[in-house]
């Protein structure tokens, strides 16, 4: 052991002091009342302004997200209208002229007697289709037509044409269909004279070139 006056003598016993103190501070600090025991600040509240801001941040969100899906759906509705194709009679086609306008449009009617004609160059088409007394000219500027597409004496040919009205007044078509009939119509047809419906049957003053 070392003598009671020597420096490593000192050195043990201040540590004993320390340790001895620093319990001692543990031991008071658990004994005390719980409102004297050290409390953590609350986090300071947003300012009013802060609370404002913020809310007109997420109402200004909220309205670009609103006006940014109002021009979405804006846009497909649009492209809906314009790439739609509305179905009508030649009779509600002449009705309706003014609200249609230049949207396109799915016309059919009967083929007017006498009123095909065919021009070469350049290629068009020109006849008249009609339904319940009402009647619209055609022109489809193409220079190939369905084989059933034939002004035959003494059978109606019914004609569907799709495009848009022209601001002159007619029917500008960019697809035509003609109806067929089926065999046994044409077999009863046949048998009481009808011819089928080629182009070498057609009169010739209906192959004249449109003025």
């Amino acid at each position: 052991m070392d003598p009671v006056g020597t420096p490593d003598y000192a050195l043990g016993n201040m540590s004993k002091l320390d340790k001895e103190l620093a319990d001692a501070v543990a031991t008071s600090e658990e004994n005390a009342p719980t409102s004297e025991r050290p409390v953590a600040a609350p986090a300071p509240a947003p300012s009013p302004a802060a609370s404002k801001q913020k809310k007109l941040q997420n109402v200004g969100l909220l309205a670009a997200l609103l006006v940014m899906g109002g021009g979405i759906l804006a846009l497909v509705l649009t492209s809906f209208k314009q790439s739609a194709v509305y179905s009508k009679g030649v009779d509600e086609l002449v009705a309706e002229k003014d609200k249609l306008g230049s949207r396109n449009v799915r016309v059919a009617g009967n083929l007017v007697k006498g009123t095909l004609k065919r021009r070469d160059e350049p290629c068009e088409y020109r006849f008249t289709i009609a339904k319940n007394e009402k009647a619209i000219d055609v022109r489809y500027a193409q220079c190939v037509v369905p084989d059933t597409f034939r002004d035959v004496p003494g059978m109606d040919v019914e004609v569907t044409a799709e495009g848009k009205l022209h601001e002159e007044g007619y029917f500008e078509a960019n697809q035509i269909m003609a109806k067929c009939p089926s065999k046994y119509e044409m077999k009863d047809r046949a048998q009481k004279g009808e011819q089928k419906p080629h182009y070498e049957d057609i009169p010739a003053a209906a192959q004249n070139e449109p003025r």
